[in-house]
């Protein structure tokens, strides 16, 4: 009998804040930030084989061992001290270079699959020293739920922000993405551009805020253009980037009208704009 693959999502996420402290001794970055995961996001068929493979038809990802996936299935054989003998199929909707945590979200989802298919009992906190390794945002993953996040990364607190269940948002990304050490660079002395207002914005749950705006926007002055833009529609409640970008976030008033805001957005600013209605969970 044949047994049909198991399906885990890996949800993608979105930095409702991003303060970046200071530099560490390790060469990353102190942070504080509130990450929030989304009804979007990758899937992942797990069925049982003779052996480890990795299967993805999306142009562009990885299927050697760099590929975050892997990564996480080679730390979880050296934990559990046994080869996971899985074909995995990744289903991409998460859009590569985002600021989404696309790749950071289907490690843990790869973590906590493993966890349940071999059976091996790891604790929450187990798994999340394993993703840890293999990135700053993998452990965040493990959680599945809003979470403060410190440190470089590797702290995680999941938290209750009343009223932050349920908004709507539509997120919205040019066809180029941001590399993450790139944003992280020079983010402690960027410049600001003129016209651009990088103030933290009042929401009825919370206040949103990124510090990486400054250093991605000096670098790619269409995500400055797309915010000024974005702010002056009447839909937009607040508007900002997400993560290390290139993907940026609008809050609306009325989330009934993101199809007609998208719409305009293609075109007045890039007729191949991706763009997403999503749900924080």
């Amino acid at each position: 009998m044949i047994t049909p693959p198991q399906t885990w999502t890996a949800p993608a996420k979105v930095n409702l804040t991003l303060k970046v402290l200071g530099k560490r001794d390790d060469g990353f970055h102190d942070l504080e930030s509130l990450m929030a995961p989304l009804d979007l996001g990758d899937c992942l068929h797990f069925e049982k084989s003779e052996g480890y493979s990795l299967h993805c038809e999306t142009p562009g990802v990885p299927l050697d061992e760099s590929n975050l996936v892997t990564m996480a299935v080679r730390a979880f054989e050296t934990q559990c001290g046994k080869s996971c003998d899985w074909k995995i199929t990744l289903e991409k909707n998460v859009p590569h270079g985002a600021g989404l945590g696309g790749g950071s979200s289907d490690a843990a989802t790869t973590l906590l699959a493993l966890n349940d298919l071999e059976e091996t009992g790891f604790s929450q906190g187990e798994l999340a020293s394993m993703a840890a390794v293999l990135g700053s945002d993998v452990p965040f993953f493990i959680y599945r739920q809003v979470c403060e996040i410190g440190g470089r990364g590797e702290r995680v607190q999941p938290v209750q922000v009343p009223g932050l269940a349920g908004t709507r948002m539509l997120l919205l990304k040019p066809g180029f993405g941001v590399s993450t050490p790139d944003a992280y660079k020079n983010c402690l002395n960027a410049q600001a551009l003129p016209g651009v207002d990088y103030a933290a914005q009042k929401m009825p749950w919370g206040e949103i805020v990124n510090d990486l705006e400054k250093p991605v926007f000096y670098k790619h002055r269409f995500l400055a253009e797309m915010k000024v833009w974005l702010r002056s529609q009447p839909e937009a409640e607040a508007v900002m980037m997400s993560g290390s970008g290139s993907t940026m976030m609008v809050f609306l008033s009325q989330p009934e009208h993101a199809e007609v805001l998208l719409g305009r957005a293609r075109q007045a600013l890039d007729p191949s704009l991706w763009g997403e209605v999503v749900t924080i969970c």
